[in-house]
């Protein structure tokens, strides 16, 4: 770490004195001139680009291979491949997590129809045949006392 630094301040000082005394202001000027605008040399720009290019072809083939044992396994071991979720399938989602958040709208034409609906105070939230057998339940002890006391006289 030492000599890094030690190199660092040195290495400065030997360019100021390189271009006051060689002449070396001509080098300078063809660097620059390599340069883009955001002052990175063309060369390591380009070579950046190919790096991510041989990095994503890399992944691509794992990519493949993977699918290829996977397909293998499915085939072996008789298992149907999952369908894709509909993420996957709407361009705008593609880089969305979680599920599509509903419109004001929506959510408006949502509360007046659970308003609207009547299933004994429970707002829409029981199915159709638990809305049966709620009715059921409250009405049967009602029914049982009836009945007991049909057949059964107090003297």
């Amino acid at each position: 770490m030492a000599s890094f630094i030690a190199k660092q301040l040195v290495g400065k000082q030997l360019n100021a004195v390189k271009g006051a005394v060689g002449g070396g202001g001509d080098d300078k000027k063809d660097e620059d001139e390599k340069k883009t605008e955001d002052g990175e040399d063309l060369e390591v720009l380009e070579a950046r680009r190919e790096e991510e290019e041989r990095r994503r072809e890399r992944h691509r083939k794992a990519e493949e291979e993977r699918e290829e044992v996977r397909a293998q396994i499915r085939k072996k071991y008789n298992i149907k491949k999952k369908e894709t979720f509909s993420a996957m399938e709407d361009p705008n989602r593609a880089g969305q997590i979680g599920r599509k958040r509903k419109t004001p709208e929506e959510l408006a034409a949502e509360a007046r129809g659970e308003s609207t609906e009547d299933d004994g105070g429970q707002g829409g939230f029981l199915p159709g045949n638990m809305s049966e057998m709620q009715a059921k339940l409250t009405e049967g002890p009602g029914q049982l006392l009836s009945s007991a006391q049909e057949k059964c006289s107090v003297m």
